[in-house]
C-alpha cells in the first residue's frame, strides 16, 4: 500500500508582507493569511487527511487550527517540520537570504543548519509515516524547506535547482510514499 501526502504551505504571515524570511521565529498570521487558513480547509472538506501534521512554528500552528479546527481531524505538531533555521539570517530581509540561499544547501547558516539538515529530518519523518500510516492520507503544513525536501525525496528533484528557482504557489501539492 502507500500513503497520500499532500503539502501546504502555510499561510501568509505579517512577514511575509514586509518581505522577511522568518526561519525559526514564529511568526504570524495576516489578515489575509486567516482568510487564506480557512480557504484551505474548504478546499479539504470534500477529501479530508486522516492526519494534519504541521511544524511547531506558530505561523504553520495557527493555519492548520484555523483551517481545521471544527472537522475532529487530528492536528499533530513536529519539530521536523520546521523550516530551515537561518541562524543569524532569522528575521532579516528575503533578498538578504536569497542573495546566499545556495550557498547553505551542505554548509549552515551562520548559527542556524543547512538545506540538507532538513531534508534529513523529512526522510525521517516520512520513514515513521511510512511505518504507522499506510493506506492514510497525510496532510503536512509546513514552510518552503519542507516542500523542497519532499520535492527531492519524493520527487526526485535536486535541492541545487530548487533553493533559487521562483516560487508559485498552487493549492497543494500531492506526494505518494511507497
Amino acid at each position: 500500500m502507500s500513503i497520500e501526502v499532500v503539502y501546504e504551505t502555510h499561510s501568509i504571515t505579517e512577514d511575509n508582507e514586509r518581505g522577511l524570511a522568518t526561519g525559526w521565529l514564529p511568526g504570524r498570521l495576516s489578515q489575509r493569511g486567516r482568510e487564506l487558513a480557512v480557504d484551505l480547509g474548504r478546499r479539504h472538506r470534500k477529501s479530508p487527511p486522516s492526519v494534519v501534521l504541521t511544524s511547531d512554528l506558530a505561523r504553520a500552528v495557527e493555519t492548520a487550527r484555523i483551517a481545521f479546527c471544527d472537522t475532529g481531524i487530528p492536528i499533530l505538531q513536529d519539530t521536523r517540520l520546521r523550516e530551515c533555521d537561518y541562524g543569524d539570517l532569522n528575521g532579516r530581509p528575503v533578498a538578504e537570504l536569497a542573495a546566499v540561499r545556495s550557498a547553505h544547501i551542505d554548509r549552515p547558516f551562520p548559527g542556524g543548519q543547512s538545506y540538507r539538515e532538513v531534508i534529513d529530518a523529512t526522510r525521517e519523518l516520512l520513514r515513521e509515516l511510512a511505518a504507522e500510516r499506510d493506506g492514510q492520507s497525510v496532510l503536512i503544513i509546513a514552510h518552503s524547506a519542507n516542500r523542497w525536501a519532499l520535492q527531492v525525496i519524493l520527487g526526485g528533484e535536486r535541492i541545487e535547482d530548487l533553493v533559487d528557482a521562483p516560487f508559485h504557489w498552487q493549492p497543494g501539492w500531492r506526494y505518494r510514499l511507497d
